[in-house]
């Protein structure tokens, strides 16, 4: 079946970490490049990362870079989002998609709050 399923969210302290993780199935993972986009309530979507099918180059988010790490094992077709120094503002649903927003994951919640 074709999809992405995301998974690693929680409740975590400010200044924490988390990893996220995204299992994709059904199609030619490697050839496609990938985003995370996360969304907050009352505010719309913002894309954080973007990483090449190869996994060689990533972009990200100005609100992100520096904190955010996105990386990819093609192997085992998997998408990784490590987020560390956490702050509040971090707080939204993430999601992973292929990059031009054709196939979503159901998404997964990051709550930073002490």
């Amino acid at each position: 079946e074709v999809q992405l399923q995301a998974y690693g969210g929680g409740l975590v302290q400010p200044g924490g970490s988390l990893r996220l993780s995204c299992v994709a199935s059904g199609f030619t993972f490697e050839n496609i490049d990938m985003i995370w986009v996360r969304q907050a309530p009352g505010k719309g979507p913002e894309c954080v990362s973007a990483i090449n099918g190869g996994g060689i180059t990533a972009l990200y988010a100005d609100s992100v870079k520096g904190r955010f790490t996105t990386s990819r094992d093609n192997a085992r077709k998997t998408l990784h989002l490590q987020m560390d120094n956490l702050k509040p503002e971090d707080t939204a649903l993430y999601y992973c998609a292929t990059i031009g927003g054709s196939l979503w994951g159901q998404g997964t919640q990051v709550t930073v709050s002490s």
